[in-house]
């Protein structure tokens, strides 16, 4: 895999710009929900920022790099700030996947768009893979921080429906079960890859309805 994106090096160099959007705006979100339901934690430390400085994990940008997920530097938030603790951290959790698949479908639509640019001019034939690779990330982001696995968005989504004491007894360790996560991802046993897949034809068939396609 890292062999062929360095042997396509275009490729590799347009996944840069596309893995900082992504992932700065999935943190932002976030920041900006949590902002919103009370918590001003990321906030005050600076995790409003559209810099990508501020939000990139090195090992998760790898990822995103490599095999077309990952990760992001977790935005702070104390669900003590919060009116209903476990809704509105769902509520922030979701935010993040949300915004990436709003990007994806943008990304989607000129794609689509792109098909009726009649030209092999290499700028067009760019564009469209740049289009590519930015849908494909962008899903992709969205795709795997839905797994319901702490640390990542997924398990404060669906495992808010537990009980309570249930709920924050498992956040408590979800430091370690990133061993778990890391552990299936090397085994391949998500079916990322397939999910996102599903996602991009179900974007396609939408658009697809639109009258100017």
């Amino acid at each position: 895999m890292i062999n062929n994106l360095f042997n396509n090096l275009p490729l590799f160099i347009m996944r840069i710009p596309v893995l900082l959007i992504a992932l700065t705006i999935h943190e932002v979100s976030h920041g900006f929900i949590a902002y919103k339901l009370g918590d001003y934690t990321a906030k005050i430390m600076g995790r409003l920022s559209l810099n990508p400085l501020k939000h990139l994990d090195p090992f998760g940008a790898i990822m995103m790099l490599v095999v077309g997920f990952g990760w992001a530097k977790p935005v702070p938030v104390d669900v003590r700030n919060f009116k209903k603790p476990k809704r509105d951290m769902a509520l922030s959790a979701l935010a993040g996947p949300v915004s990436n698949i709003l990007l994806g479908f943008i990304g989607v639509f000129i794609w689509m768009l792109t098909f009726n640019i009649r030209s092999d001019s290499t700028m067009v034939s760019a564009l469209k893979m740049f289009l590519e690779i930015f849908f494909s990330l962008n899903i992709g982001l969205a795709v795997f921080n839905m797994i319901p696995i702490p640390p990542l968005d997924g398990s404060r989504i669906f495992l808010q429906f537990l009980p309570e004491k249930i709920y924050f007894g498992i956040m408590r360790y979800e430091r370690y079960m990133i061993i778990v996560l890391f552990a299936l991802i090397f085994m391949n046993v998500l079916p990322i890859s397939w999910l996102m897949q599903r996602v991009i034809y179900g974007m396609v068939y939408v658009l697809s309805y639109l009258p100017f396609f």
